[in-house]
């Protein structure tokens, strides 16, 4: 029997996990033994994993492992995440390539380009943490955009709603001015860029020689400026 004298992870890796999914090793069933469950935090849908994801998953892997090894009833759930906002521009850029507008279209037939693309990249993503050797229960694997999940979600915001926990509130926000939506401060791109700074004099009213100066990057913005605020406590205006 010759034996390599190099090791060939795309022969033996995928006869092994080929066996596992065989023997359904991964799979789990409420019994006796102690419980251990871990939840992937989903992946987006956005397109492929990276190698933050790789690093993630690996860890989760070997913590659900260790726990099969110590004799517990582990169960480590996957899943993927509808990432709505992110995985919309997505669809759209796609849209574009192939000459359709989204505002051309009616909701439900946007959706249905949406779902072809949960189909493509979320399998992708799947086949990725496969061929990573993650251990999941693969027979419950979830997506965010099933409907008893969005039930969930929507009982979950209507109680906390109910509670008061939930509420309408003028907020200084992120705006996407090309989805026409409002962004949470994980979704905006920050880059730095070399600026001026413009420091305009305000004269104070029935003055010709007091002035108020503000400095901003954006001197566009003065022709809307109507009144300027001062902390009542500042001793520089007093006056």
């Amino acid at each position: 029997m010759n034996l390599s004298t190099r090791y060939n992870p795309q022969e033996i890796e995928a006869r092994w996990y080929a066996h596992w999914m065989e023997k359904n090793y991964f799979h789990s069933e409420p019994d006796e033994r102690e419980p251990f469950t871990i939840v992937i935090p989903p992946p987006n849908v956005t397109g492929v994993l990276h190698m933050g994801h790789m690093l993630n998953n690996t860890i989760q892997d070997i913590l659900i492992r260790k726990a099969r090894l110590e004799g517990k009833n582990a169960c480590w759930i996957p899943g993927t995440d509808h990432a709505s906002i992110a995985t919309e521009a997505k669809v759209v850029q796609r849209l574009r390539k192939q000459g359709i507008k989204k505002g051309d279209i009616s909701r439900e037939e946007f959706l249905t380009h949406a779902w072809e693309w949960k189909e493509e990249f979320g399998g992708i993503i799947l086949d990725q943490l496969k061929r990573l050797g993650a251990s999941c229960d693969w027979q419950r694997t979830r997506f965010t955009m099933e409907p008893k999940l969005s039930e969930a979600v929507i009982k979950v915001f209507v109680s906390l709603y109910q509670k008061g926990k939930l509420y309408r509130g003028l907020r200084m926000t992120n705006w996407d001015p090309e989805a026409l939506t409002v962004l949470s401060n994980e979704e905006v791109i920050y880059k730095d860029e070399v600026s001026k700074l413009f420091y305009i004099k305000y004269r104070l009213k029935g003055t010709k020689t007091k002035f108020v100066t503000i400095a901003t990057q954006r001197p566009e913005t003065i022709m809307a400026d109507v009144a300027i605020a001062v902390h009542p406590d500042d001793e520089r205006y007093k006056n």
